[in-house]
């Protein structure tokens, strides 16, 4: 148990440490929950919930003061007390919302000390220190990263028993509607980001994918890979288009006085 709980701290400081080295998305719930499931042993399941999360937090994203709820926390321990249980994506999917919910207190503090050192590096930069920059630029993602890892660590090493007699002393009808609304809150997600990514151009876009997966049996991959195409082209990743010499008229010296 003890050397479960270290590997599920690892896995979320692995989450916590994606911004230091560039915006990769490695916090997202697609790539954390697999990896939990990878180090408990149970790789399927892990795969299901991230699934299944990663469409519930779709639509979370951060406006101006608003601190979204924490997808890390959130999904590693929702994640892992799944497995640990034997239960279902289900379960981790109810889990995830009040866990994530409550560790936006903890983001928030965190948001709050950091500050120290980010005046602390404007004080380097003044100075001219290269080497105080990188410093503080580090620790401003790395002790936020180890202080996840032990939450993380010790909620999975303590908290399971508690979770276990919780989720048995829960009434059967209210489990069933929380597992109703879990299946609802991806379509929610989508919908939250379609709000965001939608518009007049790109909408019918979204009926042709509809149309050819319900009308014309094409599985989903088939319709990703149809808009992958569609996005190459739309973007012109591969840069055909321009590639002619342009031609020039023919005439004499003379004409151009």
């Amino acid at each position: 148990m003890l050397t479960q709980a270290l590997l599920v701290g690892l896995v979320a400081m692995f989450g916590k440490m994606d911004n230091q080295f560039g915006e990769s998305f490695f916090q997202r719930p697609i790539v954390l929950c697999p990896l939990t499931g990878l180090v408990l042993g149970d790789l399927p399941m892990g795969l299901a919930v991230g699934g299944a999360l990663e469409a519930m937090f779709l639509g979370s994203i951060g406006f101006g003061a608003y601190v979204p709820p924490d997808e890390i926390i959130g999904g590693v321990l929702a994640c892992s007390f799944a497995i640990t249980l034997g239960e279902g994506p289900e379960t981790a999917i109810a889990l995830a919302v009040p866990i994530a919910s409550l560790a936006v207190s903890i983001k928030s503090g965190f948001y709050s000390i950091m500050s120290v050192f980010a005046r602390l590096s404007e004080r380097y930069a003044e100075k001219g220190s290269v080497r105080g920059v990188y410093a503080t630029h580090f620790l401003i993602g790395g002790i936020p990263a180890l202080c996840y890892g032990l939450i993380c660590g010790l909620a999975f090493y303590f908290g399971a028993d508690a979770v276990k007699a919780v989720i048995e002393a829960v009434p059967d009808f209210v489990f069933n509607g929380l597992t109703v609304a879990a299946n609802i809150l991806p379509a929610l997600g989508l919908a939250m980001l379609g709000r965001l990514v939608l518009s007049r151009e790109l909408v019918i876009w979204l009926f042709a994918g509809f149309l050819m997966s319900s009308y014309l049996g094409v599985p989903i991959l088939g319709v990703a890979l149809f808009a992958v195409v569609i996005g190459m082209v739309q973007f012109n990743v591969l840069g055909l288009a321009g590639t002619g010499q342009p031609e020039v008229a023919e005439g004499d010296d003379e004409d151009d006085f």
